[in-house]
């Protein structure tokens, strides 16, 4: 690891400059500047300083981070192809997640699977076809281009009245399918 050079990160990103570092952590800006340039290291007790100006500490600071993916493509989906529905989860591994988004593609005349009571969220946008949204007693119909959202206190399921596919992107949190 550069340590210089993830100092000078860290300084740049806290819109700091080399003086204003060199006063905050009672250090001189030609210090500094070697060690950016890791043409010099830090004692553990000077780089706490320097850390402590810039916000951070040692373990935030050793902490490498890791590769996360952020663009998901067709071929990362899993498909759960059933009779009278198919569930395409568009972000793998979304149950370690805080949300969970999925694909709902109901044949005609089936209905999505019934979503009991639960402590969360849920989002929907109709992509094609149109849907019966059926919470507790009531039911609402959504078109293609609706959305729908609400929270998981009553059971509740989707409906495709009609002869025609219906594509549903369909959001939980926390994560339920």
């Amino acid at each position: 690891m550069e340590i210089g050079k993830k100092i000078k990160e860290l300084r740049l990103r806290n819109n700091l400059t080399l003086e204003e570092l060199a006063s905050r952590s009672e250090l001189t800006k030609g210090f500094l500047s070697q060690v950016e340039r890791d043409l010099t290291s830090p004692s553990i007790t000077t780089l706490e300083d320097i850390l402590e100006a810039l916000g951070t500490d040692l373990a935030h600071f050793f902490s490498e981070e890791k590769n996360v993916q952020v663009v998901f493509r067709q071929a990362d989906f899993f498909v759960d192809e059933k009779e009278d529905s198919m569930i395409e989860w568009i972000v793998p591994n979304a149950q370690k997640n805080q949300m969970e988004p999925i694909i709902l593609t109901l044949k005609p005349k089936q209905q999505s699977q019934e979503m009991t009571s639960f402590n969360g969220e849920e989002f929907g946008y109709v992509l094609s076809g149109s849907v019966h949204l059926v919470i507790g007693t009531k039911s609402y119909k959504v078109s293609k281009g609706e959305t729908f959202y609400l929270n998981g206190k009553e059971s509740h399921y989707l409906f495709n009245y009609t002869n025609k596919d219906a594509r549903i992107l369909w959001v939980t949190t926390p994560p339920m399918f």
